[in-house]
């Protein structure tokens, strides 16, 4: 399948995406990432290993929009939990002084 990725020209296609991506250690998550095989790889980390370019030289849109035509899963990444006060009778003594 033909996808454009700024502004140049693809031909993709799920096999050797996934080909491509076969030995290939995910990053972590933080943003928009794709499920390929049994992994989860951040979109922009599968742009640069599919199209050699920078990943200053597209979007993660870019790359959603075309993993999606091809039949990937995208989503974005969970929130991380914030780890809630520690309010327990000490720790509330040492902030009160």
């Amino acid at each position: 399948m033909r996808c454009v990725i700024a502004r140049f020209p693809f031909d993709l296609s799920k096999a050797g995406v996934e080909m491509s991506m076969e030995n290939v250690q995910p990053e972590p998550v933080t943003g928009a990432c794709a499920v390929i095989g049994d992994r989860v790889y951040p979109v922009k980390q599968v742009g640069v290993v599919i199209t050699r370019q920078d990943p200053r030289d597209f979007t993660a849109a870019e790359m959603v929009r075309a993993l999606v035509r091809l039949g990937f899963t995208c989503r974005t990444a969970p929130a991380q939990p914030v780890p809630a006060p520690d309010l327990s009778y000490g720790s509330v003594d040492r902030l009160l002084g």
